[in-house]
């Protein structure tokens, strides 16, 4: 049975409401924490990692592919929620709706990415090293756990979600540090 490790990319250079910057990469506190993660998994050995084509998931990956001796394979199947470009609401407005929603209540694209998400983590045959993103980790726990909320939980910056799968489905071991945010539901 597959273990998952579902890391949250390290602190970024700027917060989810920037949209000057939509790929920025890690500031100086995110650079110790993705070198602290190296640390903190090195005893489990050298494990495949899988990561988020944005900035600040690589950046973060970086540790990890030397303390491994492996390069990541990056993909966007573990990517972000992405806002829709022609969307009148600025992206912390958009965002806000969304979070302190659940799938059933929003769109079929939300559905598409929180497959997409699950699908990926489900085709893993050997224990991996994911980084990715808060709202990617909430799908992956939400589909662990049978919740619909876009949001369950709030996994600090390089928190480690630990999932097993099986079977065809995910199974929750343990949720990461949670961290203060604004980003939760209202």
């Amino acid at each position: 049975m597959p273990r998952l490790y579902l890391v949250r990319h390290g602190k970024p250079t700027v917060t989810w409401e920037d949209t000057e910057s939509p790929d920025p990469g890690l500031d100086q506190i995110g650079n110790a924490q993705a070198a602290q993660l190296a640390v903190q998994m090195a005893p489990l050995g050298p494990l495949p990692i899988i990561v988020s084509p944005l900035r600040r998931a690589r950046e973060t990956a970086e540790p990890l592919e030397t303390q491994c001796g492996t390069p990541a394979d990056v993909d966007p199947a573990v990517g972000e929620l992405q806002r829709p470009k022609d969307l009148a609401l600025d992206h912390g407005a958009w965002l806000g709706e969304v979070l302190s929603s659940n799938y059933g209540a929003l769109g079929p694209e939300f559905a598409v990415f929180r497959d997409r998400i699950v699908g990926r983590l489900l085709a893993l045959e050997a224990d991996a090293i994911v980084v990715t993103h808060f709202v990617a980790i909430n799908a992956a726990v939400g589909a662990a756990t049978g919740n619909d909320a876009v949001i369950s939980f709030a996994p600090g910056h390089c928190s480690i979600t630990v999932i097993d799968v099986g079977n065809g489905r995910l199974d929750l071991v343990m949720l990461g540090e949670t961290a203060s945010t604004t980003v939760a539901p209202g």
